[in-house]
């Protein structure tokens, strides 16, 4: 098996779930690869001795990412720093030859993502992908599946979205993700949208126009001194798009809807699919449930709730008769990480991370999105 000696930038919440997954690697079976953390970088050296503990391997702790990147001991990259760094990070990454791993949405602004796109094509030898856990849960797979073998007939409508409700406490202090100048005007779009994304990108639906409509409900926080700070950046978003179904060239609505402050749901993905034979739907709520309706000409409808075990694309030591969960699901996207950049493909269709051109088009209609509130219009992509 091959090791890939791993830098982490940015040591907080998420990447503690990549350490955590990478210290599970023997969970996963028949894997050409593993990431082995050699280095850690971030602001705050109090995150360090966490990583200490955690990774046998780590050998350097710095503050300065391009101490990281001039460690020859690492091969990749995991960078995690909010949106005004991407492209500075990204872009340094890359120039060192470093395999990347971003977060979403890859830049600020569609011109920071075009930046970091044109240095990536300029070293085709980094491998370069971005974070997306939620097609890795087995019902998903199975929904994904469907997709592949056309099972829907002419498509109706898609729904799809990433709703949680951790900005409905009007008291909570402000964090970045609520200031313009770090998570960008994108806000919810740029920080929730590419899980949205994934999957109708990775289907080909390709949004041809959108109305979006953005809400910026709680209009100031407090702000950890005593006093209150404004927030600038959407809490939610609603995303309207047409697409074209590539399998027959019939248009039909896609639903994006992207929220912060979403009552009652503590994280939910979902994702629906509409169509004249079949129809499906998924929600992180109850993970391992998929629910299918067939349609039978004079025949009464009724959804099958389909219970998923724990069979994911990349298989592990886990009995099939188990539940699934949130930090399976981390890990199976860094399987589907390691698994590409080894083996030169994903493992299957929709078992792949974010692809850069998929990452330029959710930045496109994030754009066009923008446009369209300003305007209340409809906007071509």
């Amino acid at each position: 098996m091959k090791t890939v000696r791993f830098g982490i930038i940015g040591c907080g919440l998420m990447g503690r779930e990549f350490a955590s997954a990478a210290a599970r690697w023997a969970h996963l079976t028949d894997m050409p690869a593993r990431p082995e953390i050699v280095a850690a970088c971030d602001s705050n050296d109090a995150l360090f001795p966490w990583y200490q503990q955690a990774c046998p391997q780590l050998k350097q702790t710095t503050s300065d990412y391009k101490q990281l990147l001039a460690n020859g001991d690492v091969d990749a990259v995991y960078v995690a720093v909010p949106h005004h760094l991407h492209r500075e990070i990204y872009t340094a990454v890359i120039t060192a030859g470093k395999h990347l791993m971003g977060e979403k949405p890859f830049g600020i602004d569609l011109p920071a993502c075009r930046a970091i796109l044109d240095v990536a094509e300029k070293h085709p030898q980094v491998f370069v992908r971005c974070s997306s856990e939620s097609p890795f849960f087995p019902a998903m797979q199975s929904l994904c599946a469907m997709i592949e073998r056309n099972e829907f007939g002419r498509i109706i409508e898609v729904d799809c979205g990433f709703q949680h409700s951790s900005d409905l406490d009007p008291y909570k202090p402000i964090n970045w993700k609520r200031m313009i100048e770090f998570c960008g005007e994108y806000g919810v779009l740029g920080d929730l949208g590419m899980h949205a994304c994934h999957v109708p990108f990775r289907a080909g639906w390709r949004p041809r126009n959108v109305r979006a409509i953005l809400s910026d409900i709680v209009k100031q926080r407090p702000d950890g001194k005593g006093g209150t700070a404004p927030c600038r950046t959407w809490e939610n978003g609603t995303m309207l798009c047409e697409v074209t179904d590539p399998v027959n060239g019939e248009p039909f609505p896609l639903t994006m809807k992207l929220q912060r402050i979403a009552p009652g749901m503590r994280n939910n993905w979902y994702i629906s699919i509409m169509g004249t034979k079949t129809s499906v739907r998924w929600s992180s709520v109850h993970c391992d449930v998929l629910e299918v309706l067939q349609y039978e000409s004079g025949k009464a409808q009724g959804w099958q709730q389909i219970q998923t075990g724990y069979e994911p694309a990349h298989k592990t030591i886990t009995g099939n008769i188990f539940q699934f969960g949130f930090t399976d699901s981390i890990q199976q996207m860094w399987a589907a990480f390691l698994y590409e950049l080894v083996e030169g493909k994903p493992i299957a269709h929709f078992a792949g991370c974010v692809r850069p051109e998929e990452v330029l088009l959710s930045h496109r209609l994030f754009t066009a999105a923008l446009q369209s509130q300003r305007e209340s219009s409809v906007v071509a992509l």
